[in-house]
């Protein structure tokens, strides 16, 4: 992506301000290490509370400041870290990858339950998928962060799929990325159907799941009664 005049002397402005702008990540990555805490000890509690643990992998990731400046321009925004405060909410974002659909929305209503989050905004993409195939449950959440002088706000995304929901979504962005986004029609087509066969397998796997667990309380009955 290539810059205007007007643009270039518009970054090397803050140049002189780039205390300012490694503060400004630093904050970002506080931010995004508190959430990643509290998802490690919902992890920690499922497994020895529960036996049960829905989370399978967590990623995290800060955009570089490059990709800010970037998606400022895209939006036609002057580059300051106020606009990026303001408008760029997903400079922060955790991806969690879980077995079943219904671990998705029982991992959001844990995260919902701690008071020093505010959701934000909410796009649910698993019941209202995209018109590609696309799913996924994404939410901003505003988390403080606590320096020794002051306390600041965090934006963080949070997307949460299945675990076959995301290999498809990975499929996806390298056709995209690949195809420069002007896929062929026929690449198109055959990814909506793979997205419909992996709606599929998540619920053929949460009926096999459900089942499991029938039988083991059924043998657990039968155990006690003996």
């Amino acid at each position: 992506m290539e810059f205007s005049l007007s643009k270039l002397q518009e970054v090397e402005a803050y140049i002189p301000s780039v205390n300012q702008w490694k503060e400004f990540f630093l904050v970002y990555k506080f931010g995004l290490e508190e959430m990643k805490t509290k998802i490690n000890i919902l992890q920690d509690e499922f497994q020895m509370m529960r036996d049960y643990n829905p989370i399978e992998h967590v990623k995290s990731r800060i955009k570089s400041p490059d990709s800010v400046i970037k998606k400022l321009d895209r939006k036609g925004l002057p580059i300051s870290i106020e606009n990026a405060k303001k408008h760029l909410h997903d400079i922060a974002g955790i991806r969690i990858t879980c077995s079943f659909v219904s671990d998705i929305y029982l991992i959001f209503e844990m995260l919902k339950k701690h008071d020093d989050l505010k959701i934000l905004k909410v796009k649910d993409y698993v019941a209202n998928p995209k018109k590609n195939g696309y799913k996924s449950l994404h939410f901003i959440v505003e988390i403080p962060v606590f320096l020794t002088s002051k306390t600041e706000y965090v934006q963080i995304e949070i997307q949460i799929r299945t675990i076959a929901m995301d290999f498809w979504a990975s499929l996806e962005h390298k056709i995209y990325y690949k195809f420069d986004e002007g896929v062929p029609a026929k690449l198109l087509h055959e990814l909506k159907e793979a997205a419909d066969l992996v709606n599929y397998l998540d619920i053929k796997m949460k009926k096999i799941n459900d089942e499991m667990e029938f039988y083991k309380e059924v043998r657990s009955a039968k155990s006690e009664e003996l």
